[in-house]
């Protein structure tokens, strides 16, 4: 059994742009804090092998997702989660503040070779 407290620093940024700050993982997923800041605008990218749940802890924004030919943008603030199931292409950006949220993964977290790029997304990235 473990216990753990959100590290001061984050560990890595990930492919799409964010601060992430990983809590814990074993064999069936991981755990991250994760961090926009204001006004970013993140890559646009899709996961190779894992599917993800968010849940917002503060700060407001927008995440476009695409499935297939279904387009949506939802809006993000304090109390929404989303997921990102496997294959969805997605980008997320803050606004006036930093977009703060949890991160769940299944499986977990490959690497940094998780996610790859795509073409469009529906804004231009900023970071």
């Amino acid at each position: 059994m473990k216990t753990v407290s959100i590290p001061s620093d984050f560990q890595h940024i990930s492919p799409a742009g964010a601060e992430v700050r990983v809590l814990m993982s074993n064999e069936h997923g991981g755990i991250a804090h994760c961090t926009l800041r204001q006004g970013i605008i993140s890559k646009a990218v899709k996961h190779k092998t894992v599917s993800e749940f968010w849940h917002v802890l503060s700060g407001h924004g927008q995440i476009w997702r695409k499935q297939g030919a279904t387009e949506i943008i939802t809006p993000l603030n304090a109390g929404i989660t989303i997921d990102i199931p496997l294959g969805t292409e997605f980008q997320y950006r803050s606004d006036q503040e930093d977009l703060v949220f949890v991160c769940v993964t299944t499986p977990p977290w490959s690497g940094s070779d998780e996610a790859s790029y795509v073409e469009r997304g529906a804004w231009v990235p900023t970071c």
